[in-house]
Parts: C-alpha cells; structure tokens; sequence
C-alpha cells in the first residue's frame, strides 16, 4: 500500500472541521489558496484533480464579477459537470483579493496556481502534502486530498435528511451502494449508529 492510498474518511465533527480550515488558512505562506481550494471542493463535490484545475474564467466573469455556475468537463468521467458556486460566494471573493494582492489576477489563467510557478496550477502531490501537513500538525490521521470532496458527500447526506440519492447524482456515482462505501457507512460506522439509537 503506498503513502497516498491511506484511508481517507470525511470530516463528521463541525469542531474538527474548523480546526481543518483554520490550519489550512493560517499555517502556510498560500494558505489563503490552500483553504480556498478546501472549502471549493467541499461546496462543488469535485474530484482534486478538477477542482485544482480550475480556471479563473471558469468562476469569474471578464469584468471580475463571479458567476454563479460554472461548467466543466470532469477528467475521470469525460462528462460535462455543472457547479453551483452560491455556496462559496464569500470565499471567492475574499481569494479574488488575495489573487489581487499577490498579482496572480489575469497574469496566470489558473485559479490556484503555484507558488513558485505561477504558470501552472497546484497539483495533487503538492497538495497531498498539504493536506498530509495539517493532519500532523492536528494529529488526524485519516486527512487527504479527497477530504473535502468526502467531507462535502457526507454533510450533504446527513443535512438532506439521508437522501442517498442526491448524494449519489452530486457524486456522479452510478450506484448507492457506491455512494454509501463512499461516505464510510459501512458496517462499523454503521454499528455506532445504532449505538446510538433508542429502540425503546
């Protein structure tokens, strides 16, 4: 098993989620980037690899004002996908600052590029390191760069009264028994939720 096929589960608890995002935002030179990336992923239920590459133009209209969907091509799948930005409106428009500032703003066309090579985007090992980071620093040992992507499934899932279904079609899954090994209820979560239940 090498180092990137760790077990990657999705954040359940709201505290730890906030500790995630607050590492992401403060502990790293691009941390605005890097939690912005997170919270993205999170909201549009993208692969890493679509979410990192992004373009400016995909969520910010030529005159700087943010669209309200963007349409991309999914990598994995080939298939045309639709994101709903509402959700991450403030977000957005607090990293167009930070794009601003660090003059990335219409020099580069990617929406989180490098650092050091602005040319091109953050990529998934770069990423990956990121994510590894926060994991140590907080000592969670189940973080990656499928966390939000997870995290954003499962908050979903449980905030739509359980509906697997849509769940499923935000995942572009093909089943729900996908979509439910996916999201980690397999049978040791699910015991611990009848732990918890009252059968009266």
């Amino acid at each position: 098993m090498g180092k990137m096929k760790q077990l990657v589960l999705p954040i359940k608890d709201s505290n730890i989620l906030s500790e995630v995002q607050d590492t992401l935002l403060h502990n790293f030179k691009a941390g605005r980037r890097n939690y912005t990336i997170f919270q993205v992923g999170k909201a549009t239920l993208l692969r890493v690899s679509d979410v990192l590459r992004l373009k400016q133009s995909d969520v910010f209209e030529e005159n700087g004002l943010l669209r309200e969907h963007a349409f991309i091509k999914d990598k994995k799948t080939g298939k045309q996908n639709t994101l709903y930005l509402r959700p991450v409106n403030q977000d957005l428009l607090m990293y167009q600052q930070w794009l601003k500032k660090m003059h990335f703003e219409g020099t580069t066309e990617w929406l989180f590029p490098s650092i050091t090579r602005p040319t091109k985007h953050i990529d998934e090992r770069q990423f990956y390191n990121v994510m590894h980071e926060v994991g140590e620093l907080l000592d969670i040992n189940y973080l990656g760069t499928h966390t939000m992507r997870k995290t954003g499934a499962y908050r979903v899932y449980v905030q739509s009264n359980y509906n697997i279904g849509l769940v499923m079609s935000l995942l572009n899954h093909s089943s729900e028994a996908m979509t439910l090994k996916y999201l980690g209820l397999d049978q040791t979560s699910r015991e611990q939720m009848l732990n918890k239940i009252d059968f009266g």
